[in-house]
């Protein structure tokens, strides 16, 4: 299954409704209002008066605001799979390649801070929002794993917790680190990568170069 594919899985049920011109504009709408109001403050109504349909339009879309803002984080996502597979390579310097893939993540919160602070709010107000976001980061979490046993084995990065567990804890280390970007809390971006590197490549490499 493609990333896009899995995407949709989890974000729209009806599915295969990329590029429908009633959708982009109920999300391009959205995006407005999420940079002027918190995700609380929107309501479905104005959202589909500016995008110029009907409310009945948007729930055939979307369940609800909560699930349209992971509709609205598609390049988020994108960015996770593009640093996974960046990850899963595992070719050149390991330093410049974790590096990179946390720095796409960055960047992906940078081009779209207010979103990613709207999935925070249906992170914590929605159960299905909630557990989407499980379903991906199990996934991703996955392709991390195999990748730190392949490292393992061809005798590359240091033994150490289990490959699954440890995979899940540095995403969690990830996603506390984008929320507090995204929040503008904690330390300098590029610090704040610094920081990030420096743990991962400690935790699996069990060395700075």
């Amino acid at each position: 299954m493609t990333d896009e594919a899995r995407w949709d899985r989890l974000v729209d049920r009806r599915g295969g409704n990329r590029g429908d011109a009633r959708r982009d504009a109920l999300l391009t709408a959205f995006d407005e209002l999420l940079r002027e109001q918190s995700l609380d403050e929107v309501n479905v109504a104005e959202i589909s008066r500016r995008a110029g349909v009907t409310r009945s339009a948007f729930y055939f879309y979307f369940e609800s605001k909560a699930i349209a803002v992971m509709a609205l984080m598609q390049g988020l996502y994108d960015a996770a799979a593009d640093a996974n597979e960046l990850l899963v390579k595992a070719e050149g310097d390991p330093r410049d390649r974790l590096r990179g893939a946390i720095t796409m993540l960055f960047d992906s919160v940078d081009r779209s801070p207010h979103t990613y602070r709207a999935l925070l709010e249906a992170r914590a107000a929605s159960p299905s929002v909630r557990e989407m976001w499980e379903a991906g980061r199990a996934e991703f979490a996955q392709v991390i794993a195999g990748m730190i046993g392949t490292e393992r084995a061809a005798g590359r990065a240091t033994p150490g917790p289990d490959e699954d567990a440890l995979a899940t804890v540095l995403l969690d280390l990830n996603d506390h680190a984008l929320e507090r970007h995204s929040l503008r809390a904690g330390p300098p971006r590029d610090q704040h990568i610094d920081a990030l590197t420096h743990i991962w490549l400690r935790t699996i490499y069990g060395a700075d170069s």
